[in-house]
């Protein structure tokens, strides 16, 4: 179980959806991450960067033939920091006598 803590980084809307993404997976191809969040290769560059400067991504470039490939995974640090934000969140909804579960 991790500890409850609101993460300022994976809050921002875009960011909390790519990390709740990734979290889904082991490895994701930069293609799949770009047409499941609708964005554009700059705009999705741009957040893989910041989550990778902080610790929370890893991205391992290849080539597939002559086709470069990016794939990306949580880190172990952005693994813990997802759970704690997504529990912090949990916490937050609970006060109100709601749940963020289904059926809860």
């Amino acid at each position: 179980m991790s500890t409850a803590r609101f993460d300022e980084l994976i809050h921002a809307p875009t960011r909390l959806s790519l990390v709740s993404l990734l979290a889904a997976t082991e490895w994701a191809e930069f293609r799949y991450l770009r047409e499941h969040l609708g964005l554009s290769d700059s705009a999705l560059s741009k957040q893989l960067t910041t989550l990778e400067q902080a610790g929370y991504v890893e991205i391992r470039k290849s080539f597939v033939g002559k086709r470069p490939r990016t794939s990306v995974t949580l880190s172990r640090a952005g693994r813990a920091a997802f759970d704690g934000h997504v529990a912090a969140l949990q916490e937050i909804v609970a006060r109100s006598g709601l749940t963020v579960l289904p059926g809860g």
